[in-house]
């Protein structure tokens, strides 16, 4: 299922913010934390036809059916369009793939997007925008529109339950998202006793999965996750 967060129509989910799309995810462990299907730039979409011959979806990927109505209207579906032109997108982890391929020491940041926002909640929670930057990079690589498989949704990926106990009533508004999001890291800091690292690991894969293994949980996805935002930290850091 597909996060709430879109309007349903006629059994389809309707957003009006732009998705990118990218290739197949890994294999995962069933016991490992919530597999952060996120959204990674660079990559193009595939066209289909709409046909039943459609190609099939790995058992640990997610496809969104993209198309779009007579009046302009692109739908988003978790289903596959019927007598009508459509685009297959798949989703798979950015910053927590630990096979990624990305270099995390150049790729390039996003050091404008977002700036008043983002500066506005550093300064009320107490947190560096450089951190705030590194997270979402790591998370959804900074699109606003980003849907994971598990239902996180938007620029910090929350999930539902996080973001109806942080106040976040719209996931896809990024000053919600980041706001919320950035109050969620200041409480786990404020937990972990400014320790970045474990809170990052308590963000990624839950606090519950940190507390059970005493420290940072034996996930190569949850490790991978925090030497790369600790990596985008430090450059971002460098670049303001």
């Amino acid at each position: 299922m597909l996060p709430l967060a879109a309007k349903i129509c006629s059994g389809l989910l309707v957003l009006c913010l732009p998705l990118c799309c990218i290739a197949q995810q890994n294999s995962s462990d069933n016991n490992d934390p919530k597999r952060q299907l996120k959204l990674s730039p660079p990559a193009q979409p595939a066209a289909h036809a709409a046909t039943p011959a459609a190609k099939p979806v790995a058992a640990n990927s997610i496809a969104v059916y993209k198309s779009s109505q007579p009046d302009g209207t692109v739908l988003f579906s978790d289903r596959r369009p019927v007598n009508r032109p459509y685009q297959q997108l798949y989703f798979d982890c950015f910053a927590c793939d630990p096979d990624s391929v990305v270099n995390w020491h150049k790729t390039p940041l996003f050091v404008r997007d977002y700036n008043l926002i983002i500066d506005k909640v550093a300064r009320e929670q107490q947190l560096e925008p450089a951190l705030i930057r590194a997270v979402i990079h790591a998370e959804s690589a900074f699109q606003a529109a980003a849907l994971s498989k598990r239902g996180a949704v938007g620029l910090m990926q929350l999930m539902p339950d996080t973001a109806a106990m942080l106040g976040v009533s719209d996931p896809l508004s990024p000053e919600q998202n980041i706001r919320g999001g950035s109050v969620y890291l200041a409480r786990l800091l404020k937990q972990y006793q400014g320790d970045l690292t474990l809170s990052l690991a308590a963000y990624n894969a839950g606090p519950g999965n940190v507390r059970r293994h005493q420290g940072v949980p034996p996930f190569a996805e949850t490790q991978a996750y925090i030497k790369r935002v600790l990596i985008l930290h430090k450059r971002y850091k460098q670049a303001a």
